[in-house]
């Protein structure tokens, strides 16, 4: 169908405008003020509404296939497209995990038939499979995720000789989980001797603490050099990781998002920061508990603080979630056996409206970080920017409409949220994904799926 959206405030590469979208054919036929046209075409009022890039969000756990309880692509699609997220890539500690190249296209078998947003997935490495990593196509897959700290299965890789040659012979970008298991292991055994079996929930930022972070991050970015390797390194949580890449910033503050995206097309290195690291603090565990239990955990209140700075620094690259949702049953149980992991894609982007709401940071910064530039670290094609030619992934944004969190409105197949009963400041109106108006004013229009994403390299 053919739209034109009128009067919007368009975010995009650090301006805001005002001018009419044409989308013609799943694309962006054309941006201008007061356009016209001589066929048919759905207007869409746009007046005192924000219109941005669709959000893209490089780290997710849909968790299908395999734990149908927790999720499935078909559910969490939906609480992303909700979210204004139109883009998603999935991470491979499935069951089946996804380890051979035959798992992987399955994986895209049933998002091409069940997601409603674009989508493409991680070719999982362990410590046995490294010849089924040097098939991974780089033109149609996202990239190679290790777990380089604690998972569960042989996700983990600890086999140094694998990790040169991952690092080594990769054919495309590397993103990595990176905890030290060593430092976590004794921190365990030290609250185990405490507490025995009935260690508290506070524990788990001592127990996954700061230096198992800084010491695998470092090893990471460490083995990244030595091999020239593209590296993205997921969820960093502390203030102390900061200086890892900040040495790899060639840009400050004050540089325009047009300098850093250019300097970002060739960065190796980068690195990502997720919402729930900025948003919550160990303190809320004495009233959320297991609900923000997640690895690498939620820490003291002054990592968030530096960690938005580092953002706005442009030492810390983008923004994503680490979507990973699990049954309430499951969050109930005692800390110990309690999974990790929070539901959170449906309301990233609320979540940084927060703070442009409390003056800490630009709407055109949250797109830079949240559209932009997974766009241009993942090499994506025709996506993450409002540009003729590029598809048509959209969101229009009223940040004059309350939203309150509710069961009713969460769309995630777990049913709960850390965030349920808060009243958040903006809403997302209509999400547009390939030019497919996929939900508008609450409601979904599933006749058409996402698209499998395609890379640049």
């Amino acid at each position: 169908m053919t739209y034109i959206i009128q009067n919007a405030k368009i975010i995009n590469e650090g301006k805001i405008i005002e001018a009419d979208v044409l989308i013609k054919n799943s694309r962006i036929e054309k941006i201008d003020k007061n356009i016209s046209v001589q066929f048919a075409a759905n207007e869409i009022d746009a007046s005192g509404k924000y219109l941005l890039p669709g959000i893209i969000d490089d780290q997710v756990h849909f968790r299908e296939p395999g734990f149908p309880a927790k999720a499935e692509i078909y559910t969490e699609a939906k609480a992303a497209v909700a979210g204004g997220v139109t883009t998603f890539m999935d991470q491979p500690n499935t069951k089946p995990q996804t380890l051979t190249q035959e798992l992987l296209e399955e994986k895209y078998q049933i998002a091409q038939q069940k997601s409603l947003a674009n989508f493409s997935f991680f070719m999982g490495a362990s410590n046995d499979n490294i010849d089924e990593v040097k098939k991974t196509n780089p033109k149609k897959v996202c990239g190679i995720k290790m777990f380089m700290g604690s998972s569960t299965g042989n996700m983990l890789v600890d086999n140094e000789a694998v990790l040169e040659k991952v690092f080594a012979e990769a054919p495309c970008l590397i993103s990595t989980h990176c905890e030290s298991e060593k430092v976590i292991r004794q921190n365990l055994e030290e609250a185990e001797r405490r507490f025995g079996k009935d260690i508290p929930v506070e524990w788990h930022p001592i127990i996954r603490n700061e230096k198992a972070c800084f010491d695998s991050s470092s090893f990471a970015v460490s083995m990244a050099k030595k091999h020239g390797a593209k590296l993205n390194v997921f969820h960093i949580s502390t203030a102390d990781e900061i200086k890892i890449f900040a040495e790899n910033t060639f840009v400050d503050k004050n540089s325009t998002t047009a300098e850093v995206l250019a300097a970002l097309a060739s960065k190796k290195i980068t690195a990502e920061l997720c919402v729930h690291h900025l948003y919550f603090d160990a303190a809320q565990y004495a009233t959320l508990g297991n609900q923000i239990k997640c690895n690498p955990a939620i820490k003291d209140a002054h990592h968030k603080v530096a960690l938005l700075e580092a953002l706005l620094s442009n030492q810390l690259d983008l923004i994503a979630t680490d979507h990973a949702p699990h049954t309430w049953e499951e969050k109930q149980q005692p800390y110990p056996q309690a999974p990790a992991g929070l539901p959170l894609v449906q309301h990233a982007l609320q979540m940084m409206l927060s703070f442009y709401q409390a003056g800490k940071i630009s709407l055109e910064k949250i797109v830079e970080k949240m559209c932009h530039a997974p766009a241009v670290i993942y090499q994506i094609e025709n996506r993450g920017f409002i540009r003729e030619g590029y598809f048509a992934d959209l969101a229009l944004l009223d940040l004059n409409k309350d939203f309150t969190i509710k069961k009713e409105n969460i769309f995630y197949k777990c049913g709960w949220s850390p965030l349920e009963n808060k009243a958040m400041k903006g809403s997302i109106t209509h999400t547009f994904v390939n030019g497919h108006l996929a939900f508008a004013d609450g409601q979904f229009d599933e006749c058409q799926n996402g698209m499998r994403l395609t890379f640049d390299r």
